[in-house]
């Protein structure tokens, strides 16, 4: 199992006073309203008005959208620990922290069977390898295989692994792909790749298989469509899976590695950004079921999306 190559950099801090005014508008703010598929413009602008009124929330967000953006950006941890602790985990945290995301881009549920934000725990039973299980989850880009993937994914932690294990693993897939050769990148932007199921899914366009992992859009647009799941679990040939072996190597060689606390609320810019997880820790049968590791994930969709076919 690889080892933590980088710290990570993408940390977001509130200030104390910032905090103590979320805390208070935590406790009064309205549940949302979803239209569609997508968190309601009526919702977001009452959220932005909550938002707003905070002398300090201006600056936060300018930061937080810097982190997010930019050549040398593309992942924010906001720590909201502060705010955790003192509401809780419940309804009025999560309103907390949808109206901060939708600040960022429009909250959205491509899975219908699932509310907002989607239960991530850990099930013994599950492969390994999946979000729910214990082992190493490789780098992927959630949504891979749609035409449109959600433009960002975000990771609330309710509880980290009481073993300490699951540390949060990302990596500049951008910059691993520059590091490649021009031979190698030919290779990739071939529409010769494919992974996973399309169905029951909303507002993310149409399948894609196969699928390019460098997609050829503008790079406001485009994706490194990578999963590494694909070269175990597909049929691709051998000169097009050595080329995404040699992506996965250096996405590798490029990661940062951090361990997600109570609170903290990690976004990951899908444009350049890939994730995954370290295993959890051993003796996960002697934890009760309750008190296993726990995620809540959302996705979000620039205000920009237009549909495109596949």
């Amino acid at each position: 199992m690889p080892e933590s190559k980088g710290r990570a950099s993408g940390l977001v801090d509130l200030p104390r006073e910032l905090e103590a005014d979320l805390i208070e508008m935590g406790r009064t703010l309205a549940d949302w309203n979803v239209e569609g598929t997508f968190l309601a413009h009526s919702t977001i602008e009452h959220y932005r008005a909550g938002l707003d009124s905070a002398p300090l929330f201006h600056g936060f967000r300018e930061t937080l959208l810097s982190t997010l953006g930019g050549a040398a950006g593309g992942y924010a941890v906001v720590r909201l620990r502060g705010i955790a602790q003192a509401l809780g985990i419940d309804d009025r945290f999560l309103r907390l922290a949808t109206a901060v995301l939708a600040e960022v881009a429009t909250p959205f549920q491509p899975f219908r069977r699932w509310p907002l934000w989607k239960e991530i725990g850990t099930n013994l039973d599950a492969n390994p390898g999946l979000s729910t299980g214990t082992g190493y989850n490789a780098f992927h880009m959630d949504l891979v295989n749609a035409t449109q993937p959600p433009d960002y994914t975000t990771l609330l932690c309710v509880r980290p692994d009481p073993l300490g294990g699951g540390a949060s693993i990302l990596s500049d897939a951008r910059a691993a792909v520059s590091h490649l050769p021009t031979s190698s990148r030919s290779l990739l932007a071939d529409a010769a790749y494919r992974y996973g199921s399309f169905f029951n899914l909303s507002d993310v366009g149409d399948e894609y298989r196969p699928f390019p992992v460098l997609d050829g859009r503008p790079a406001d647009a485009g994706f490194v469509r990578f999963t590494a799941k694909m070269l175990t679990e597909s049929d691709i040939d051998a000169a097009h899976a050595q080329a995404a072996r040699e992506l996965a190597d250096q996405m590798v060689a490029g990661q940062v590695s951090f361990t997600l606390q109570r609170g903290d609320l990690l976004i990951v810019n899908q444009h350049r950004w890939v994730h995954g997880r370290e295993p959890l820790g051993d003796g996960q049968h002697t934890i009760a079921p309750e008190e296993r590791r726990l995620l809540l994930q959302l996705f979000l969709r620039n205000r920009k999306y237009v549909p495109v076919a596949g």
